[in-house]
């Protein structure tokens, strides 16, 4: 057994609290969930029982916060899944809802890293989206599919040395920053030589 050690309203949502458990923060409840059972501090509980009352209370409101915070991007499971967990969600209640997320499309990380790599490969090498997509919480398999996708790295890297090289002099401090730049932004190193080398044809030509 253990001990509800505190009971707190939330700051930013008046009708929920926060349940503090053997002095941790445990989950947070709706304040009529509360009421309803009676809890209160030095009350002895089992951790099961405060997941089983937010599972049937909440289900509802939680599937509500997580289309809403969906509703302005995609979003992976993982990130969907600490959105939840940091609005005091138990993990019942986090299966759930991302259960139905699935089941309705919302979330989906194979289209989520296709996505990401359509959008961020203008500006970005792979190495660098897939450590954005790794950071997110998509997995190996997934992101390596999404890339396959990706189009040829040196042509990039070209393309965005261009860019950077614009109304800059190809002088070898210059060209060393760029090199640096093609690397810092997720491009292999054969690549950025390779996009280096580009550039130095055109400049002799």
């Amino acid at each position: 057994m253990a001990e509800i050690t505190a009971i707190t309203p939330q700051v930013k949502d008046a009708k929920r609290c926060n349940v503090y458990v053997d002095g941790r923060f445990y989950c947070g409840l709706k304040l009529e969930t509360a009421v309803r059972y009676r809890l209160q501090v030095g009350m002895q509980v089992e951790s099961s029982f405060l997941d089983e009352i937010q599972l049937e209370n909440e289900r509802a409101q939680a599937l509500d916060k997580a289309m809403t915070h969906l509703s302005a991007a995609m979003k992976t499971e993982r990130q969907m899944r600490d959105f939840l967990k940091k609005k005091g969600y138990v993990d019942a209640v986090c299966d759930y809802v991302l259960e139905k997320l699935r089941e309705y499309r919302f979330v989906d990380d194979e289209a989520y890293c296709a996505q990401y790599v359509e959008s961020a490969q203008k500006n970005r090498g792979p190495r660098l989206i897939a450590a954005e997509l790794k950071k997110r919480g998509a997995a190996d398999e997934t992101i390596e599919h999404a890339l396959e996708e990706y189009p040829e790295e040196a042509e990039t890297a070209r393309a965005l040395l261009q860019k950077f090289m614009r109304n800059r002099a190809p002088t070898r401090e210059n060209l060393a920053k760029a090199y640096r730049h093609l690397l810092a932004k997720g491009f292999g190193y054969d690549a950025a030589k390779e996009a280096l080398e580009s550039l130095r044809e055109d400049e002799d030509d």
